[in-house]
């Protein structure tokens, strides 16, 4: 079976990659040269466990091939996937003019029947956008050929996303044929060793779907920011709270911890795009636009510590960051929380330290370029630093030595982004000790 996948970021190489290690034919496509001579090289643009040595496997073993480009290769296609961007505009909507000109090329350039299925974080309505695009361009070319779309949203969680497309806790697929659904469970096929579920519905469902779960996990963590701040105020624990939540089956633990607000390639950017999906249709989003609101202002709440920590005096001081990726394992830094902190900080006249094992090249290149400094470990990070500031939980951070750290520092603050220290010994440590919603 020979498959397309169209946009070789996150979402489309880990897809295609993934599918080829089932053994099928897949050919990803890019309009970036400079990224597909690299793949064709071997060299992979994102980090993510596992990503590179899958990639070069089946590179070598001849079922996973890179192009730019899609009329050259769309004729011996039995399906095309969209993973495109979806970027946010100013309004919140998602951007939708990469994935319909893939429609547009798609519908330039087919020859015989082919299933188009969007695969890109898109909204509600958007496959009857796809289907006008495709049917504009056969019209234009006088030509009846047959063809289909679909929609196969994506749920893979940075940082574990070859074990999620592996061994997925469902696979999503909204189709309107019944020679859609038979092509998707041929491509599906090899994965039902794993004993997942497939959920068929229609393709509107399907697209509501993607926003509705990723908006849900938001929502869980915005909700335990919330309590965590009151817990501050009233003099709860928060840690003692989220066991509490958590033990009730109904609530469950996941997406419970509270820390210095989301961010990465989906939350923020879903997010916006439902409350903008329900503005255009006259419904207000009110529990998603406070989930938005409250993750703005979690963002601040390093900085916050830290300037209170300081009596607001941060000018001239030295702090040392760990971690700028938006979560551990990536070295995603879209919307990421480090950015915030370390903007607000410079700012205020601080000088700031970081370091990050994966993200620091991608920070260098767009997102905190020179106003920090970057450092080589994390102990070079808070040498001679006033103050440390944990914002990614990255493993190795989770249980650092305490007495060179302490002999490191000139200061004696740590403020904890993500609460994973245990606040007795690090007072124990002789740090002032401050969290995110523990006593």
């Amino acid at each position: 079976m020979n498959i397309g996948i169209v946009g070789t970021g996150y979402v489309g190489l880990v897809s295609g990659t993934c599918f080829s290690e089932m053994g099928i034919n897949v050919t990803c496509i890019d309009i970036d040269k400079k990224k597909i001579d690299g793949l064709n090289s071997g060299i992979v643009p994102i980090y993510e466990p596992g990503l590179e040595a899958l990639v070069k496997k089946n590179v070598a073993d001849g079922r996973l091939h890179f192009t730019t480009s899609l009329p050259d290769c769309i004729a011996d296609q039995d399906a095309v996937f969209i993973a495109v961007g979806t970027p946010p505009g100013e309004d919140g909507s998602a951007d939708l003019h990469y994935v319909l000109d893939v429609a547009s090329t798609f519908g330039k350039y087919i020859k015989k029947y082919t299933l188009l299925i969007t695969k890109s974080t898109v909204p509600v309505g958007t496959a009857i956008k796809v289907r006008a695009a495709v049917e504009k361009e056969l019209k234009k070319r006088k030509a009846d050929i047959p063809f289909d779309v679909a929609s196969n949203p994506e749920f893979l969680k940075e940082g574990a996303a070859i074990k999620d497309f592996m061994s997925p806790d469902r696979v999503v697929v909204g189709v309107e044929s019944l020679k859609a659904r038979k092509i998707m469970e041929k491509i599906y096929r090899p994965f039902q060793l794993s004993n997942y579920r497939i959920i068929w519905m229609d393709i509107m469902s399907a697209e509501m779907t993607k926003y509705a779960a990723n908006s849900m996990l938001a929502t869980r963590i915005s909700f335990m920011n919330e309590i965590a701040r009151l817990c501050e105020i009233t003099g709860a624990d928060v840690e003692n709270v989220r066991a509490g939540m958590a033990s009730d089956t109904r609530i469950g633990n996941k997406f419970l911890f509270p820390g210095c607000g989301y961010g990465g390639s989906c939350f923020p950017k879903d997010v916006k795009a439902l409350i903008r999906t329900g503005a255009e249709n006259g419904y207000k989003m009110r529990v998603i636009q406070a989930v938005e609101d409250v993750n703005a202002e979690q963002k601040k709440i390093v900085f916050q510590k830290l300037q209170k920590a300081f009596k607001n005096k941060l000018n001239g001081k030295t702090i040392a960051m760990w971690g700028l990726a938006f979560k551990p394992e990536t070295d995603d830094m879209r919307e990421a929380p480090s950015i915030v902190t370390a903007n607000l900080l410079v700012k205020a006249g601080a000088k700031v330290k970081v370091y990050d094992p994966i993200a620091m090249p991608e920070s260098k290149r767009v997102y905190l370029k020179d106003i920090v400094t970057y450092c080589d470990n994390m102990f070079d990070a808070v040498k001679d630093a006033d103050a440390l500031a944990l914002v990614t939980e990255w493993k190795e951070f989770r249980l650092p030595n305490l007495d060179k750290v302490k002999k490191l520092m000139r200061g004696k603050i740590v403020v904890d982004g993500r609460d994973i220290f245990v606040p007795d010994e690090m007072r124990a440590a002789g740090f002032d000790y401050y969290a995110i919603g523990r006593k």
